[in-house]
């Protein structure tokens, strides 16, 4: 493996470490927030105080998963990662995207103040979810056993804490208490950010495949 696919490779545990850091450091920037009661996407809705932090950070997020699922592509020794490593630069890719559709803040949506960009957000929420779940199933099915078993894991929990921070986005809308709603979509987050670095120490340990000398002439 040549040092160019390693450090594609590195940019998945970056990424992951990139935004953990974010959802700590950029939240403690709004003193009216509750990590434990509001959701990330807050941090950059319209009018929020940490929307010019997030935004930008985002970016290198986003733009440092597209870079990883490109080097999944290039160590890939057969097509179901490589089809991974496409869906993870898809939901990278897509990630440039989200700043142009923001959420509102929960007094404004509860004003009646919603526009398309809050629809937009909820659209783009569901299909980045898509590229995460397909992107974690077409890995899991190029890899071992163990791995396999461990992101059959991640995805239900997945859809557990998915769910129930789906179940609360009214409430969210109405302004009304949502006590949980942050620790749901955090660890919803987390066990995706944690599947991606794992992911990633996996192939970096990954042996590189002998060279192939059944074709080469006779000396």
């Amino acid at each position: 493996m040549t040092s160019r696919i390693k450090l594609l490779l590195w940019c998945g545990i970056l990424s992951s470490l990139l935004y953990a850091a974010m959802n700590v450091f950029i939240a403690g920037q709004w003193e009216d927030y509750n990590s434990r009661s509001m959701t990330v996407s807050e941090l950059s809705a319209i009018d929020a105080p940490t929307r010019a932090i997030w935004v930008p950070w985002g970016f290198v997020y986003t733009l440092l998963m597209a870079v990883f699922g490109w080097g999944v592509r290039a160590v890939a020794q057969g097509r179901r990662l490589r089809i991974a490593g496409g869906f993870l630069m898809a939901y990278g890719i897509t990630g440039l995207a989200w700043p142009l559709f923001p959420m509102h803040l929960r007094e404004a949506l509860a004003a009646g103040g919603a526009t398309w960009t809050d629809t937009m957000h909820l659209v783009f929420t569901s299909f980045t979810v898509l590229l995460m779940v397909l992107a974690m199933g077409f890995g899991a099915a190029a890899l071992d056993k163990p791995f396999r078993i461990y992101t059959i894991v991640t995805i239900l929990l997945l859809a557990t804490f998915g769910g129930l921070t789906g179940a609360g986005a009214a409430d969210v809308e109405a302004n009304a208490s949502t006590p949980w709603i942050g620790v749901y979509e955090r660890i919803n987050t987390g066990v995706f950010l944690l599947w991606v670095m794992v992911l990633a120490i996996k192939l970096l340990h990954r042996p590189t495949p002998p060279l192939d000398t059944s074709h080469r002439a006779p000396a």
